[in-house]
């Protein structure tokens, strides 16, 4: 089995649920790894045919009326995925010289430090006798990036037969996503995003690749996107509980990111990722112990030694200081660049409106909506034709979207079999309620938001293919992370990681902040829509909150002042500006502490 490693410090993470879906199949074998989310069967099965018919490869198709149709589609993606991703890396490794410009295309992509750069001068300076013993560890670095899939935990619905009985727990959509990638032939990570799910977590202990073999490989590895600390021990140890290691955990900044958007409560990243740092150890320690003592009383092979636990973090980062400061003073074992590649067609999906849409935007576009139905704030973008769509359909009153994949139906407050608040039948049902004098205009307005993610996060990976959606449903939602608002332009997928390794840079809004200073400001408006939300009444609890929440605020403020008087994580322009504005927003903190808002209940 291999257990190559990706040569890049950095991975493109999940985006939607089409943006990333055929990512590695563009990008793999030059070494790049990313994250293709299984949630949509119906995507993936559309992806399968149309990728299928690209390659001259046999299409044949898996009914959703076949038993176990789910977890077949999506393993059988994967598996052509994989198929794909090896046909291309062995046109690379079959160069006829290392001028061959399939091999240059992914030596040049490499960082300067990569072994294979230090190789390839080597086999330039060498005599001939040695040229054949360079050319054989050459060939042993050019390893394809990982194909790994993401599941969504909280997106679990549980499904009914065709008579509309209850199917069994395992048919769950988290559950069979797990089933699908699990039995596929990809050596990778699932990543589980969204907090913790027992019944999930616990379904990988049915599939012998989840543990070590007899050397202390793992076949499939589980990596865990969380946003601090606690979480990290919480999720992991109950993982560790059952044998099962946590090969990574994949730190996301709370509002920093793209798609729904997991606040904290005003914790900062750069004190969080002090802290996993602090107790990288204590963390590793603590979850061998437990995972090697479950190993052994399911008589199962023991890590003989302890396996690798990465720490890697994604969001907001835009300039390669950055990421070479969150790397080498977090101790980081890589980085996530996610929507600065939606500009990028080599490596992502998005259809050409949407594209441009998104050249065009201006930074007031880029906001935290109530689009999504689980209730979660969601980034979206004002310009997009999903929002165009929206809207339309209010203003013909008809409100809501046609609900077909069911994936985020959840709302049992109308009818026992719960549906989705997106959905055409719960908006009416909701205008009805509003008629009736049941709830307010604003209550009205806020569900109204509502957008049918299923369809509009994946219609961009088929329109981008050339195909269009079934049904015509062509209108897109995107999802970007507040960062994209400072990149203009496309950019080839050599631009891009040039950049992220400065070797060359995009031209950036000027007015970008460093990325631990947009967070904070993000943290501040958060903070400031809260109290709005509540209005001058508040609780003891919420002022309570509010107050807590403000102070960790301020700690984190405090934390930057010393690190920048401490080290340089960036130019000294930058850290002017940084520290200018670090004091804008705790003045505007101190401000808030004589709101009468907050007087009101102290």
């Amino acid at each position: 089995m291999s257990d190559y490693t990706s040569p890049h410090s950095f991975h493109i993470p999940v985006m939607g649920l089409g943006y990333t879906v055929d990512t590695p199949i563009k990008t793999a074998h030059l070494g790049i790894s990313s994250v293709i989310s299984i949630m949509d069967d119906h995507l993936l099965e559309e992806m399968r045919r149309i990728y299928s018919q690209k390659s001259g490869k046999e299409f044949l198709p898996i009914s959703e009326k076949e038993p176990d149709s789910r977890a077949k589609r999506i393993t059988a993606y994967l598996n052509l995925s994989k198929q794909l991703v090896e046909e291309q890396l062995e046109k690379i490794r079959s160069f006829a010289s290392l001028d061959d410009p399939s091999f240059q295309s992914y030596l040049q992509l490499l960082p300067e430090q990569h072994p294979l750069q230090a190789l390839v001068l080597e086999w330039k300076k060498s005599e001939v006798e040695n040229k054949s013993q360079i050319l054989e560890k050459i060939l042993a670095q050019l390893v394809p990036g990982n194909i790994d899939v993401n599941i969504m935990t909280k997106v679990d619905k549980l499904n009914y037969d065709a008579e509309g009985n209850e199917l069994p727990r395992t048919d769950s959509d988290a559950l069979s996503a797990l089933r699908g990638f699990a039995l596929s032939n990809l050596e990778s990570s699932v990543v589980f995003s969204a907090g913790m799910n027992p019944a999930l977590y616990s379904y990988a202990e049915q599939f012998p690749d989840f543990f070590p073999d007899e050397s202390g490989k793992l076949k499939k590895k589980i990596i865990l996107k969380v946003s601090d600390y606690r979480s990290a021990m919480i999720q992991g140890r109950f993982l560790a509980k059952k044998g099962l290691w946590v090969s990574e955990f994949r730190i996301e900044s709370g509002l920093n990111c793209g798609g729904h958007a997991f606040a904290t409560e005003g914790f900062l990243i750069g004190p969080i990722l002090d802290e996993f740092k602090s107790k990288k150890s204590e963390l590793t320690e603590t979850l061998m112990q437990a995972c090697n003592q479950a190993l052994f009383e399911k008589n199962l092979p023991q890590f003989l030694q302890t396996p690798k636990l990465k720490i890697t973090y994604q969001g907001g980062i835009g300039t390669a200081a950055e990421d070479s400061f969150l790397r080498t003073y977090y101790e980081l074992d890589g980085t996530g660049w996610g929507s600065p590649f939606l500009l990028v067609p080599e490596a992502t999906s998005v259809d050409e409106d949407t594209l441009q849409r998104l050249i065009q935007a201006k930074k007031s576009d880029f906001f935290l909506s109530h689009a999504s139905p689980l209730g979660v704030p969601f980034n979206n973008l004002r310009t997009s034709s999903g929002e165009d769509q929206r809207k339309a359909r209010i203003e013909k009153n008809r409100p809501g979207s046609p609900c077909y994949k069911k994936f985020l139906s959840f709302s049992t407050e109308f009818s026992e079999k719960p549906i989705c608040t997106a959905s055409r039948q719960y908006q009416n049902l909701k205008v009805r309620q509003k008629e009736a004098g049941g709830i307010t205009q604003a209550e009205l307005d806020q569900i109204l938001e509502k957008d049918c993610l299923c369809e509009g996060l994946s219609a961009p990976a088929i329109l981008a293919s050339g195909h269009a959606p079934k049904r015509n449903l062509n209108a897109v939602t995107i999802c970007p992370g507040p960062n994209l608002a400072y990149f203009k332009g496309t950019f080839s997928l050599k631009e891009m990681v040039d950049h992220i390794y400065g070797r060359i840079k995009i031209n950036l809004d000027p007015e970008r902040p460093h990325v631990f200073v947009k967070e904070l400001q993000l943290y501040l408006s958060h903070l400031k829509s809260e109290m709005e939300k509540w209005g001058p009444e508040i609780s003891s609890k919420q002022n309570s909150y509010l107050e807590k929440f403000k102070g960790n605020l301020q700690s984190g403020i405090h934390y930057y002042k010393n690190l920048i008087q401490e080290y340089t994580p960036d130019t000294a322009d930058i850290m002017e500006k940084m520290k200018s504005q670090l004091n804008q927003v705790w003045e505007e903190l101190e401000g808030l502490s004589t709101n009468s808002k907050l007087e009101t209940s102290s």
